[in-house]
């Protein structure tokens, strides 16, 4: 004889409760569109990070981007700027192996087609740093260390942030550079003393004009373009911001093509005097010009 099916449910019940950081993004993806639009900006406060978690991720990352800075400047005093170029264009592969290692997203994963860009990027860096390459020195083997810390550095940098940042609107990045201005002020400051009395780099007061040339490559070489990467790189991924980095070279060289343009066009201009009037402004000190001869210099 058949026998009925039973279904039997156990009286252990048991209950999960999110983190108090995902119990509003839960809730926002069970409302409809338009409710969901009705409160994007409270979405946008969803995970913000308060000034504590700001100044700690900061502290961590004051003394990676001071090394990855160093390492780049030392190497740009050891060796030439085209090897400089060449071997930091390595970040983007160090980038994306460290990506595919510890990823942020679903869109850090390893490809083949990533290998390829970065691949065509290097190349592409390298036949352009070549052509303006000097005879190789002694000093290039330091410079060139330098310069793959420096990548190495980077990489660590941008993929370890990203990955403790997953959203741009978490991180207040002004904020975020500030503090790191504020900790490598504070606690680096000793590295000038430790420099000058061992020999390493004897520190002296810089006069104004180095003082113009330090505020304005700190406003617009540091501040603003460190500023817009690290944005790009929220935007975008880790992997693309650092390959956008190699657009600097064409644009360095096409900003140095203008400005020796320009400088020429200035040239040629102060150069295109009439003869005819610069007979006449030399003649103007050493003579007296009488309302009848004044037809002499037209």
């Amino acid at each position: 004889a058949s026998r009925k099916q039973r279904v039997r449910f156990s009286n252990v019940m048991e209950v999960r409760q999110l983190p108090s950081t995902q119990a509003l993004e839960a809730k926002l993806s069970r409302m409809s569109y338009p409710a969901a639009k009705d409160h994007e900006a409270m979405l946008r406060t969803v995970g913000k990070l308060t000034i504590t978690d700001v100044a700690k991720i900061s502290f961590f990352f004051c003394f990676v981007w001071f090394l990855a800075n160093l390492s780049y400047q030392e190497a740009l005093s050891d060796t030439q700027v085209a090897i400089v170029n060449i071997l930091s264009s390595t970040s983007g592969l160090f980038t994306l192996i460290l990506a595919a290692i510890f990823p942020s997203n679903s869109s850090d994963r390893f490809t083949l087609s990533k290998l390829l860009a970065v691949a065509l990027s290097m190349g592409g860096v390298t036949l352009v740093s070549f052509s303006s390459m000097d005879n190789p020195d002694d000093k290039g083997v330091s410079g060139s260390l330098w310069s793959l810390a420096g990548a190495v550095l980077y990489a660590v940098y941008i993929v370890m942030i990203k990955r403790r940042v997953d959203r741009e609107d978490k991180l207040d990045i002004p904020m975020f550079f500030g503090f790191v201005g504020l900790f490598n002020l504070l606690l680096l400051w000793p590295g000038f003393l430790l420099l000058h009395y061992t020999g390493f780099e004897a520190f002296e007061l810089p006069s104004q004009l180095v003082w113009t040339y330090i505020l304005i490559n700190g406003l617009i070489g540091t501040v603003l373009s460190e500023f817009l990467w690290l944005w790009g790189c929220f935007l975008t991924s880790s992997l693309i911001g650092t390959l956008a980095l190699s657009l600097t070279i064409p644009l360095s060289i096409m900003a140095d093509i203008c400005m020796q343009k320009a400088f020429l066009l200035l040239v040629l201009d102060s150069a295109k005097l009439p003869e005819d009037s610069e007979q006449c402004e030399s003649l103007i000190p050493l003579h007296s010009v009488s309302p009848s001869e004044g037809s002499f210099c037209s």
